[in-house]
Parts: structure tokens; C-alpha cells; sequence
């Protein structure tokens, strides 16, 4: 026989997935429930870290339980970067996954402190520079409202950025079409990228900064960005939060042999 604790929690997620409790409602005070009849406080209590544990609300001090988003963000693969969004428009990455969720945005979701560091090892290794050389970072944090969905660290090589919107470290994308105009109208048009992702669980500073629920993963993402030359022109680590974005990828399916008998 299930503890009280658990019979509750499991009561709990049912009418939240029922709707009884939308996203962004608070849950009814442990005292109400101790009244209710549904247990002690000690029960009400295990039942609700149970439900924060497993994803389906957080608590903090002076909001109580709240029930979390549960439609995740659309994460475009390879649409978002499309430069019909960012060289001839306004849709950075960012908002393209936006709109493509049909979830509103404020550009100032996304603020930034940029640095010139010592680039580490794997970021002098991906540009190509000898130790201890040095190159831009661009630290943002994005939000959906008031909650983090990720962060993402651009590095580049001060030649390629020195003196653009790339260095402002005010809030939001760097100008109009963000980021990938910037290096266009510099002369270096991105042309193919390579993207490496895996999970893990997030450290303390991590779980802090994206406000994540106990136990909740992170996906890193390692993006190296290429000019058709085969020059690398930002070098990109990104941890999102697991449970807030629907990863999704649309793409021709390669057939390498017949490729191979064209070359012939």
C-alpha cells in the first residue's frame, strides 16, 4: 500500500494534468489541504516536494506551489537559423523559436555581460589560437517572462568583433537580425555550423541561475559557427533547461552513395 504522501501526490498530478490546476496557479496552501482532511502537514509537504521532484510545480518562498508550463519550447534545429529571419529580418534564434511556439517575447528576455578573457582550451582549439590568446565572451541569459530557458556563451576572436554590437553589452539581441548580421555586414557571412548536444545533471550555480526543480537535467550545447571558407567565427556553449524546450530537427535525408556516384 502506497504512503499517504505518495496517494496524494499522485491525486495531485492527476488533476493537474487533467487542468484542474493550469500552469502558472498556485496550489491550495498546505494548511487548507491539513484542513481538507488530506492529511497531516508532514503528508501535504512530502506530497508537494514529490510533485516538485517530478517536474509538474516549483516552489519558492512567498509564491507558494505553482504549478509549471508544461507545453514546452519549440528548440528549431536548423530553421532557426535561416538567414531569410536574420539577414533580411529582425528573428534572431531565439525569437524564431518563439514564434515558432506561438509564445510571445520581449527582445529584453535576453541580456548579456560581455568580457575579453584567456580562451579556454576547447574554445582556442575550435578558432584555431595558441594558448593563452584571447578572445570575446558573450554570456547572455534568456528568459521566457520571468523564468530562464537557457544560457548560451559566444566566444570570438576580437579581430572578427572589435568595435561592433557584439561588445554592447546592453540587453537584448546586438541590433537588428542579432548577432549573425553583425558578422555579415562585417565581411564574415556564416554558411554551416556543427552542433553537439548531450545531458547531464546542472551543478549548484546552474540549478541556481535557470531556477531548475530538484533533480532536473540540463542539455549542453556546443555550436561551432563556419564561414564558407571554413573560417570559425563563433564558438557557442549553451545549457538549457531539459524540461522547457521540444528539441526539433527537419532536414533532407542524405543519400551519400548516390552523392558519391555523381562525383563519378
Amino acid at each position: 500500500m502506497a504512503p499517504k504522501w505518495r496517494e496524494l501526490a499522485d491525486k495531485l498530478a492527476e488533476q493537474i494534468r487533467r487542468g484542474e490546476y493550469a500552469p502558472g496557479q498556485q496550489l491550495p496552501h498546505i494548511r487548507t489541504l491539513v484542513d481538507a482532511g488530506e492529511g497531516s502537514k508532514a503528508t501535504v509537504h512530502a506530497a508537494y516536494k514529490a510533485l516538485e521532484a517530478e517536474g509538474l510545480v516549483t516552489s519558492s518562498r512567498g509564491h507558494g506551489t505553482v504549478v509549471r508550463q508544461q507545453v514546452p519550447l519549440k528548440r528549431l534545429g536548423i530553421a532557426r537559423y535561416d538567414k531569410a529571419k536574420w539577414r533580411d529580418g529582425d528573428e534572431v534564434a531565439f525569437i524564431a523559436d518563439r514564434v515558432a511556439s506561438g509564445r510571445g517575447y520581449r527582445r529584453n528576455e535576453q541580456t548579456q555581460t560581455v568580457s575579453r578573457v584567456v580562451a579556454p582550451p576547447e574554445v582556442a582549439d575550435a578558432h584555431g589560437l595558441p594558448e593563452g590568446a584571447e578572445v570575446y565572451a558573450r554570456a547572455r541569459l534568456v528568459k521566457e517572462g520571468d523564468q530562464p530557458t537557457h544560457t548560451l556563451t559566444s566566444y570570438y576572436r576580437p579581430e572578427h568583433v572589435e568595435g561592433t554590437r557584439l561588445v554592447d553589452p546592453t540587453p537584448g539581441p546586438a541590433g537588428r537580425g542579432g548577432g549573425f548580421r553583425v558578422l555579415y555586414d562585417a565581411g564574415y557571412e556564416i554558411d554551416h555550423m556543427k552542433e553537439r548536444l548531450f545531458a547531464r545533471a546542472a551543478t549548484p550555480e546552474e540549478a541556481k541561475q535557470l531556477q531548475l526543480p530538484p533533480g532536473e537535467p540540463v542539455v549542453e550545447l556546443h555550436r561551432t559557427t563556419y564561414t564558407a571558407a571554413g573560417t570559425v567565427v563563433e564558438y557557442a556553449i549553451g545549457v538549457h533547461a531539459a524540461s522547457r524546450f521540444a528539441w526539433e530537427y527537419d532536414f533532407k535525408v542524405p543519400d551519400s552513395a548516390k552523392d558519391r556516384e555523381g562525383q563519378q
